[in-house]
């Protein structure tokens, strides 16, 4: 046990690992089992781009870089059985964002191989390749024009002129004075991961696709974002936006506009809501679009509607579907849509036809993450032929062809790595909360060589969101606790995605409450009915909305030894002022402002129960964390220390919210928990 408290610096607690190594008391660790310089080794397949044909399927193969602590990105192409699989470029730079010309006789990607991310274009006939654009800022959302000739792609263009007149006096020469000062003056000024941000619009724009100037379609004061989709003759691109003057605290606000190639801007949609990820059906008579309500609530379901585009026809096809509907693929019939939906923590494909008759045709599909066992999943059509991606609960996510009706696995990534390695096995389990009888699905990870006759330590790692879900996904965190003889539970407790609505919104102004506590401590106890668990003990951890889960817990338990609290939100009162995030969460996850509501939000609050803890507790959280900044830490963290309970605060230089997003911080996230709990 330590006997004080103290803080480190994430670089300065990596001497913990050591003690980790030697407080390990359950399994001798070997090269058989999951260890963490094995995350440096992973790799994972995404967004896969059927060809035009349906004959092959380009994807982009990600892989870690032990000696830059990064990830690169490099697109490969495999025939849809499965042959052929071979770069289409690989390197030390980046490669990503494949899109297929309409004929196939293209590929249009972006990268950073002269320097700056720009847009290429190969023929995929000779492999030679062009140069597009020379432009100074990020592009996103390429889209080909029918006829192949253009391509379409939106880029953020800055705001011109400064908010204030100020006369300064002048500079002698050779003076060094401080940098000038900056001037912040939007309501969204920030953002995690970018930090403040330069005032701005997301534009929309055009360029040859042999190469040229690209040319700016839209205009004014709004952004302009999400997928393109050209309209069948070529002359008009439809987007999602919000371009009313209020459209700052309108989060919940956008419809779906075309501009064509004059600039000229027209509205398409005006329901109430949002809609956005417009696709006009190949025979141009129809768009199809997604949708949501603008009701006040943390959580609403996406609809998937179609509109004529000559007339006032318009309808919702996912009407009687209680879940999320999202990236939407016309067939080539015009006659149905393809779609993803996340369904008891797994991703599920399926169509519709203009009926709203729905028929599921690919089921399980996950993986798409390699530290927490998120639902994540993407897939492609053309042809009738999908490609998807889809791992296991020992691998991460590879690519899956789907052609009429056979599935088959075309890519093998990860079997050097893992092939040989006994992995945790994941196995589920279904309880009923203690508070109201709701149901609740969750899973655990056995440790490898797991005897159900042995007594273990349990893990109990909570989601972030928390409108979001795991699965039965591979998971490169929790498999390491596994590996160390911990027993790792998880759940989707009241509130996860994917079972609907009303389950979503159960959680609704009651977030982090006794409701979603006794969600996890019913799982914990249904874990120790099974028998294998030494409930003296048990740990606690979470990242994010699971951070504020442990955090509240533990100001209403003491049976945990000890607790792994990972960018949390400790206060919501300072939360909601000082985050990125404000202005959608205060109107849609609170009843009303934090100054006319003071008693809700401290309710909600880890930091009003913090005179109950009694657990030693760890706290993570990036230094750059705009999402749940460092300050809700630093409070926790010196409220526990004023009444002398056993703490450690771990500091990640740099890092956003996202605090595993490099390979060695996932890796001291995950080792520096071990070495805590290894601890106690």
């Amino acid at each position: 046990m330590l006997r004080h408290t103290l803080a480190v610096s994430l670089t300065a607690s990596l001497v913990m690992l050591s003690s980790a190594e030697a407080l390990a008391n359950t399994l001798p660790k070997t090269a058989k089992h999951f260890e963490s310089e094995d995350i440096f080794n992973l790799e994972l397949a995404g967004s896969p781009k059927v060809s035009p044909d349906g004959k092959q399927v380009v994807y982009v193969r990600q892989s870690n870089d032990i000696m830059t602590d990064g990830t690169n990105s490099n697109i490969w192409i495999v025939d849809v059985n499965g042959k052929k699989h071979r770069p289409l470029f690989s390197g030390k730079k980046q490669f990503y964002a494949p899109v297929w010309s309409p004929s196939g006789d293209r590929l249009a990607y972006i990268s950073n191989t002269d320097g700056r991310t720009q847009l290429y274009v190969r023929w995929m006939d000779t492999g030679q390749t062009a140069l597009l654009t020379n432009v100074q800022s990020s592009i996103r959302n390429i889209s080909w024009s029918p006829n192949g000739e253009h391509i379409a792609f939106t880029m953020s263009v800055k705001e011109l002129g400064q908010p204030l007149t100020v006369k300064m006096p002048k500079k002698p020469k050779g003076a060094k004075w401080s940098p000038k000062v900056t001037y912040v003056t939007k309501a969204k000024y920030q953002a995690d991961g970018a930090g403040i941000l330069e005032p701005a619009y997301t534009h929309i724009f055009v360029v040859p696709a042999l190469g040229g100037t690209p040319r700016q379609l839209t205009s004014d004061n709004y952004n302009h974002s999400g997928s393109l989709a050209w309209g069948k003759d070529g002359q008009s691109i439809y987007f999602s936006a919000n371009r009313s003057d209020n459209w700052e605290y309108e989060s919940r606000e956008s419809d779906i506009f075309s501009v064509n190639m004059n600039g000229d801007i027209k509205q398409i949609t005006s329901k109430p809501g949002t809609e956005s990820s417009p696709k006009v059906s190949p025979d141009g008579k129809y768009i199809a679009y997604i949708s949501t309500d603008n009701k006040k609530l943390a959580y609403r379901n996406r609809h998937l509607m179609i509109k004529s585009l000559s007339g006032n026809m318009q309808t919702n096809l996912s009407k009687d579907i209680d879940n999320s509907l999202s990236n939407i693929h016309w067939n080539n019939k015009s006659s149905g849509l393809y779609y993803q939906m996340a369904e008891r923590g797994m991703i599920t494909i399926g169509f519709t036809n203009l009926k709203s008759e729905h028929s599921k045709l690919v089921e399980g599909l996950g993986g798409s993450t390699l530290g927490r066992p998120y639902t994540f999943a993407s897939f492609d059509v053309n042809n009738n032929v999908l490609a998807y991606t889809k791992g296991k609960t020992d691998r991460p996510a590879d690519i899956y062809t789907n052609k009429q009706g056979v599935n088959t696995q075309v890519t093998y990534l990860n079997e050097d790595i893992l092939g040989h390695k006994v992995l945790g096995k994941v196995s589920e389990i279904i309880y009923k909360s203690s508070i109201d009888g709701e149901e609740i699905q969750g899973w655990y990870i056995t440790p490898p060589d797991f005897d159900p006759k042995k007594k273990y330590p349990l893990i109990l790692e909570i989601h972030g969101g928390p409108h979001l879900s795991y699965g039965p996904h591979f998971t490169a965190e929790l498999q390491r606790f596994a590996a160390e003889g911990y027993v790792v539970f998880y759940d989707n407790h009241r509130g996860s995605t994917s079972y609907g609505e009303r389950f979503a919104l159960l959680l609704q102004n009651k977030y982090s409450s006794k409701y979603d506590f006794a969600d996890h401590m019913s799982g914990v106890d249904a874990m120790i009915d099974k028998g294998f668990i030494d409930q003296d003990k048990l740990y606690i951890a979470g990242g994010s909305a699971g951070g504020i889960a442990s955090a509240y817990a533990i100001g209403l338990t003491d049976r945990f030894k000890a607790a792994a609290v990972a960018k949390p939100v400790i206060n919501w009162i300072s939360k909601v002022l000082t985050a990125d995030s404000y202005l959608g969460q205060i109107p849609n996850q609170f009843p009303g402002m934090p100054w006319d509501n003071f008693e809700h939000y401290w309710k909600r609050s880890p930091l009003s129960l913090v005179g109950n803890v009694t657990t030693p507790t760890m706290l993570i959280t990036g230094e750059a964390d705009r999402r749940t900044p460092t300050s809700e830490t630093e409070q926790f963290y010196q409220a526990l220390k004023l009444r002398k309970i056993e703490t450690i605060m771990v500091r990640v230089p740099g890092s956003p919210h996202g605090i595993a997003g490099k390979p060695s911080r996932m890796i001291a996230k995950i080792e520096n928990i071990l070495a805590w709990f290894n601890t106690h």
